[in-house]
């Protein structure tokens, strides 16, 4: 079997087995903490607010 040359996407260590694509838990972590935060975003036009009426 091929050993993986991929990097760690958080931190650009080797990757971990047990957390992939992650190098370990810290980073798994810290990658959610990212999503929750808003940090990751899809480009794309603004989303109406709730309180706006979709015509």
């Amino acid at each position: 079997m091929i050993a993986s040359t991929r990097k760690c996407p958080v931190c650009g260590k080797p990757r971990s087995a047990a957390f992939t694509p992650f190098c370990g838990a810290r980073c798994k972590d810290r990658d959610l903490v990212r999503w929750l935060d808003d940090g990751y975003a899809i480009p794309g036009p603004k989303a109406p607010d709730e309180d706006e009426e979709i015509a």
